[in-house]
């Protein structure tokens, strides 16, 4: 599996500074931990799900979770878990014939309700769990977090590797008198299973829901006040260099056209100077799909070091990815930080000369830079994230 796959060879050798690498489930944990990129839900009562796999229906998918929790309604759910053991075991049947392999398949994982839906999954699906790359555990708390963590690691010993990543959406962790105990728990329950971690993500859904708000195609998460100060104690708690997890950015909720009420969020001068009226007519496109919202969001989840994002439309995948893709001048920044970390001097003139690299404070940044770059690849000098976004079709018809 690779990012980018829809390019030609020529295109990723005229973008790319460094091409995207290959990784599946089986690549080292702390690498496979920023490959996430646009995880893609979808219910487990949709039909077909290892038909869309086999075919790639989704062009550019590295990630999907199919959800066995709140897309599924409670009078569905006897039916949903029947339907996702049986796609999944018609899917290893073609595996077992040699038709695809496990490099040809996303990072696959199922989000469960409680302990015992998982065990009974875990049970129907027999051999064929081996085609997850684990699970996704919702309204995850530090009081029934142990049990579920210890079947994860049970699985993992039998079919690793397995992994666990936790949704942080609980009224605990939102509501302030409560919240940083809660999370400290969490923090240290999870570093106890820490090589069986491989994302923590926000439930920004459930969040607002708790207090009867739902933000609109023009505002992000970071405009609604009591998410924006939630996901900075995440971020405070779980990114600690110390320590750190991977965080995922908050599902972006829209896909379709509606009337809007605020100006669109991405201003004209970069694509004007970079396209000229070819790029005002695809500035609009982006406009008239509703992803110029989805753009300002993910572009401020990297300014808050979150990498990926929760995606509930194929069409969000490419900007996704595009927007994860590591600039060529960050690039040779972080190289430079880390070549010289063991190095007499505490800062240095960046090779662009526009900026300070402080060695220490800047290291734990650069590592980061460079463990996403072999996932994501680096542009050449010159190009930027809005080239690779140009390349997609924004227009699905489901």
């Amino acid at each position: 599996m690779k990012f980018f796959t829809y390019f030609y060879e020529n295109e990723l050798e005229s973008l790319f500074f460094q091409k995207p690498k290959d990784f599946s489930k089986f690549s080292d944990r702390e690498l496979l931990s920023f490959g996430l990129g646009a995880t893609l839900y979808m219910p487990a009562t949709r039909p077909n799900i290892h038909q869309d796999i086999l075919s790639k229906k989704h062009e550019g998918l590295t990630s999907l979770v199919i959800d066995l929790e709140d897309a599924v309604g409670d009078i569905e759910l006897k039916n949903a878990e029947e339907l996702l053991v049986a796609e999944l075991l018609k899917l290893h049947s073609e595996f077992n014939k040699k038709y695809l392999t496990i490099d040809d398949l996303p990072l696959m994982f199922i989000r469960i309700r409680n302990l015992e839906q998982l065990k009974l999954v875990k049970e129907n699906l027999g051999s064929a769990i081996q085609l997850l790359t684990g699970v996704v555990l919702p309204k995850f708390n530090a009081e029934s977090g142990e049990e579920l963590l210890a079947e994860v690691l049970k699985i993992h010993r039998e079919h690793k590797p397995f992994y666990a990543m936790p949704i942080l959406e609980s009224d605990k962790i939102i509501q302030k008198e409560s919240r940083m105990t809660e999370l400290m728990s969490i923090k240290h329950l999870l570093d106890r299973y820490k090589d069986h971690i491989l994302n923590v993500r926000i439930g920004a859904t459930d969040f607002c829901g708790l207090y009867g708000i739902r933000r609109s195609v023009d505002t992000t998460v970071y405009d609604i006040a009591v998410l924006r100060d939630c996901i900075a104690d995440i971020i405070n708690v779980f990114q600690r260099s110390e320590s750190p997890y991977v965080i995922s950015g908050p599902v972006w909720e829209y896909f379709s056209s509606k009337p809007r009420m605020f100006k669109p969020q991405l201003r004209q001068t970069p694509f004007r100077e970079r396209y000229g009226d070819e790029g005002l007519k695809w500035r609009a496109e982006l406009i008239d799909q509703n992803v110029d919202g989805l753009i300002r969001e993910v572009l401020m989840d990297i300014a808050n070091g979150l990498t990926g994002k929760t995606i509930i439309h194929p069409t969000h995948i490419k900007a996704v990815q595009a927007l994860n893709v590591v600039t060529y001048e960050e690039y040779i920044d972080a190289c430079s930080i880390v070549e010289s970390a063991n190095d007499e001097n505490g800062v240095k003139k960046s090779n662009f000369s526009n900026k300070m690299n402080e060695i220490k404070p800047h290291l734990f940044w650069a590592k980061k830079i460079i463990l996403k770059s072999q996932l994501y690849g680096v542009l050449h000098e010159g190009y930027t994230n809005i080239d690779l976004i140009k390349k997609d079709v924004y227009v699905y018809h489901s």
